[in-house]
């Protein structure tokens, strides 16, 4: 009658999204005010100004018909020819209009992307723990072989040791997401060129490009000045796949877009899959009004330090407490060690001081939980005296 595999999908929600429903549950039994919510990414931080100006201007300068219709297939030109300008002026790199596939958000870039790389269930895509869960998802669902990596659990970066015996001539490509869903760690330059290196050599030993899809929502929300490096400019076969659900806290707008420069071997072909991917999946036209926004507002991004001081207060307070947590240098998540072996038993124990933390068993870190802290500063603080009780509960 159905499919098994987008049946066990749909009974199922992720970890994440089940958290969440369930703290609106209790939220309407104990008060809101009395459950710490730190289960999804959801951006508090208000849309920079630039956004409600670009509605408001279009909305009123510009036919409705061309505000509400169809845009190209791949997107608006004047959209992906700002993006282009806005990036070759910011990262010194050299891509054109054409170089894009504007998208329904990072997921419809990451699965248009698979679907038009993917030949075969033989196909590998690696990914390096710890991951967004839902990257097994667009891997499996696009017909091809989720592989994983295991993390470095001692300074969270990619453990190329690891990488380099998961790699074998059925491995198509591999995603990395910097900063990272759900450590917070960026990836570092010395990290991406060894990483680059090793890709080469791999490519070359194997007798074809493997593909690195650098998944970036978060690029623009990194603290204390650490650079984020621009992939492309390392490794020439990657493929940037972008939102605007982050940066311009955007997530409900669904946009963004894919990026294929010309130094991917056979790029003109990969777009032109691209393309069909977009089609065969239905995700052709991203939303018309968000591209003309996004075309008006390159380069802003809400308030990153309402982040930041978010980050340093839970930070500072859970390792005076005792926690043993990852310090993160952008996103908006704090990797937490858990109390014990089992991180879902964790979560659980949490729950009981209404504290709502994400076992990090689906991010591939058992041992983990995420704390999302893109939340208001009032219930970070509100939050520190069940973290002290859960801490103590442990201790008896």
């Amino acid at each position: 009658m159905v499919s098994e595999k987008m049946y066990e999908l749909g009974s199922k929600k992720s970890t994440i999204r089940e958290l969440f429903e369930y703290g609106k549950k209790q939220a309407a039994i104990v008060g809101k005010e009395n459950v710490y919510d730190f289960s999804i990414g959801n951006p508090t931080v208000p849309s920079p100004a630039c956004v409600k100006e670009s509605i408001m201007e279009i909305l009123e300068t510009i036919d409705s018909s061309v505000i509400h219709g169809y845009t190209s297939a791949q997107g608006d030109v004047e959209t992906r020819a700002a993006i282009a300008e806005y990036l070759n002026r910011t990262y010194d790199i050299n891509v054109k209009a054409d170089n894009f596939y504007m998208t329904c958000g990072a997921a419809a870039s990451l699965c248009i992307t698979l679907k038009a790389l993917t030949e075969s269930k033989e196909n590998e895509f690696v990914v390096i723990a710890p991951y967004f869960p839902e990257y097994r998802v667009f891997i499996e669902a696009q017909g091809a072989t989720f592989k994983m990596v295991p993390a470095d659990t001692k300074a969270f970066q990619i453990d190329l040791e690891a990488l380099e015996k998961a790699i074998n001539a059925n491995t198509k490509g591999m995603i990395i997401n910097s900063p990272n869903n759900p450590s917070g760690v960026v990836y570092s330059k010395e990290t991406i060129q060894k990483l680059a290196e090793l890709l080469e050599r791999k490519s070359a030993e194997y007798g074809h490009p493997i593909i690195l899809i650098s998944d970036e929502p978060y690029r623009e929300i990194a603290y204390d000045d650490v650079e984020v490096p621009y992939v492309t400019k390392y490794y020439k076969n990657t493929i940037v796949c972008y939102s605007y659900s982050k940066s311009l806290s955007l997530p409900g707008e669904r946009i963004g877009y894919i990026l294929v420069p010309d130094e991917v071997e056979n790029s003109k072909a990969v777009y032109a899959a691209v393309c069909g991917a977009g089609r065969a999946l239905g995700y052709v036209c991203a939303p018309s009004l968000f591209q003309k926004v996004i075309a008006r507002c390159t380069g802003q991004t809400g308030d990153v330090d309402l982040y930041k001081k978010n980050r340093d207060l839970l930070y500072e307070n859970l390792t005076e407490m005792g926690y043993e947590c990852v310090k993160p240098q952008g996103a908006f998540y704090l990797f937490v060690k858990a109390l014990e072996e089992d991180s879902r038993a964790f979560a659980e124990r949490a729950k009981e001081q209404n504290l709502l933390l994400v076992a990090a068993d689906d991010f591939g870190c058992p041992g983990y939980v995420r704390v999302s802290y893109c939340v208001e500063e009032a219930m970070i603080k509100r939050s520190f005296a069940a973290f002290e009780k859960l801490a103590a509960s442990y201790k008896e």
